[in-house]
């Protein structure tokens, strides 16, 4: 079955069908969804949803953008969350310069800080990167996250970036934006990279795969990302399933 890594279920936009969607999920091949802290506040929520939903896990994390909000004591309240059972990961976290704030000290500062909880608690770290490569790469490497690993979440650099991290033994996130026409980079590095270090995302509500492009993304779509990695790949849509979801519960600590 389908393995979500990276969702965003605590959204508004889910707040009319919530319950009733994630119901659904499993009667459509859905058996796993991490769902993602990207501030204390979706944190905070996601830990609920972890609660609510058997089927639900979490990761405690500060996006780079919320990185601002950021202090000593919400900290030591995000590090004693990811002490909980159901958290398989620290994130979202890295850099993200698209913006320009917080500034650029304050969300690497916050990066190294989660970085080193992920590697505190041995949990794989979620990494955000955007605009950011070269100063993502190297701090994960001067911070020798690799110790731990995790995924880089909707990855969209090209195929030397891509070798880097593969080298290091991260997986590559892979959602919607493969099924886009224009994004040849990105079905040039999953034709490139070994199935073995692919993991499927939605990074819902956003990122909605053709053919539902501009629309809710959720869960429901991954079969589309499935099938376009399938067909670069030249293997069925059924073994990209599997192996996405062995690689997951590799990466998650739930193949035990």
């Amino acid at each position: 079955m389908i393995f979500e890594t990276h969702a965003h279920y605590d959204d508004e936009a889910f707040d009319d069908d919530r319950d009733s969607l994630l119901k659904s999920l499993y009667s459509e091949g859905i058996e796993y969804v991490v769902n993602v802290g990207a501030s204390i506040t979706t944190t905070v929520k996601t830990l609920e949803l972890m609660k609510q939903y058997p089927f639900v896990y979490g990761a405690v994390g500060v996006h780079p953008s919320e990185t601002a909000e950021l202090n000593e004591e919400n900290f030591k309240w995000l590090s004693e969350s990811a002490l909980l059972p159901k958290v398989v990961a620290i994130g979202e976290i890295g850099l993200d310069y698209y913006w320009d704030t917080p500034e650029r000290t304050i969300q690497k500062e916050w990066f190294y800080r989660q970085m080193e909880l992920a590697k505190e608690l041995k949990l794989p770290a979620i990494i955000h990167s955007r605009d950011a490569a070269a100063d993502t790469l190297t701090m994960i490497q001067s911070t020798d996250l690799k110790q731990t690993g995790g995924v880089i979440h909707c990855f969209s650099y090209g195929k030397e970036m891509a070798k880097s991290y593969l080298d290091m033994g991260f997986y590559l996130g892979i959602g919607g934006v493969v099924t886009f026409k224009n994004a040849k980079k990105l079905k040039e590095v999953v034709e490139y990279a070994p199935m073995e270090q692919l993991v499927l995302e939605t990074d819902c509500p956003y990122l909605a795969p053709e053919p539902n492009r501009g629309k809710r993304n959720s869960s429901l779509n991954l079969i589309y990302v499935a099938k376009e990695i399938a067909k670069l790949k030249g293997i069925s849509h059924e073994e990209v399933i599997a192996i996405t979801e062995m690689n997951a519960k590799k990466m998650y600590g739930l193949s035990r």
